[in-house]
């Protein structure tokens, strides 16, 4: 028992001290590099001002509403921004982005962005996107405990390893398997949005309204060592087929299905 309230001591008076840290040192946790956090209000105001001054309209748009093309789905890495890197303005791109880009029927936030964005944006592509040096995709290949609840998340990584597993131990340990589970895991993640009820139903309606059926789905990495995207080089056509028994919630034909999903040709 007194061992008991000594480690209870222990622990709070460590957490006192975290909390009576001194004001410069908690300012340094909000700056990186030449970013300053005071610095956000005026960035804006610049941002805005530019903004205005290229076309004067342009907030005024905004603010009655929202019409964007694209869904994106992708890492909450920082180096990692949707609209910046495929050189989008506001209002083209919605975006759900959490770590290693995971589409889980668990998530409720990733479900009902998907399902908003099917159902009422009626967005025409959605885009899932991985990246190379992803730390999600990185501590996924480590025998190590992160701890909850992150090493719950990153359970669901190990599990597309698993899946891929004779193909990555084919590889050598280290980057070049890394890499390869980044795309293998917007492959899974690219099936995961195509078995969504909300995607399915949607693809149905616009089939049946005589049109190509959408949303289709776009498998990427983004390669933050030189800025560039790429299409992951999958047959998803053969990846839909194989799954389609299981999953598929609406009857399609061989071609309504193959136009469904990007074909994603090598450029």
């Amino acid at each position: 028992m007194l061992g008991l309230r000594a480690s209870c001591r222990h622990v709070l008076k460590a957490t006192s001290a975290v909390h009576q840290r001194p004001n410069s040192v908690m300012r340094r946790w909000y700056t990186s590099g030449d970013f300053k956090f005071e610095d956000i209000w005026k960035n804006n105001r610049e941002w805005a001002n530019s903004k205005r001054a290229k076309d004067p309209t342009f907030f005024e748009r905004l603010s009655k509403g929202q019409q964007p093309k694209i869904l994106w789905i992708g890492c909450a890495d920082a180096r990692v921004p949707a609209n910046e890197i495929i050189g989008a303005d506001s209002g083209a791109v919605f975006v759900q982005r959490n770590i290693a880009n995971m589409v889980l029927s668990v998530d409720t936030n990733a479900q009902a962005v998907v399902q908003y964005a099917v159902e009422y944006l009626q967005v025409p592509h959605v885009i899932v996107c991985g990246h190379y040096d992803c730390g999600g995709i990185r501590a996924a290949t480590r025998n190590l405990n992160h701890g909850s609840p992150l090493e719950n998340w990153l359970r669901t990584i190990r599990n597309v390893y698993r899946l891929h597993h004779a193909e990555l131990e084919q590889l050598p340990p280290g980057e070049e398997r890394v890499r390869r589970l980044v795309e293998l895991n917007v492959v899974e993640q690219c099936l995961n949005v195509y078995k969504t009820a909300a995607v399915q139903r949607r693809r149905f309606e616009t089939k049946q309204a005589g049109g190509t059926p959408y949303p289709i789905i776009h498998g990427m990495v983004y390669d933050v060592a030189n800025g560039e995207l790429q299409r992951v080089q999958a047959d998803m056509d053969m990846k839909i087929e194989e799954i389609q028994e299981m999953y598929d919630l609406y009857e399609f034909d061989a071609a309504d299905r193959e136009m469904s999903i990007d074909k994603n040709k090598k450029k």
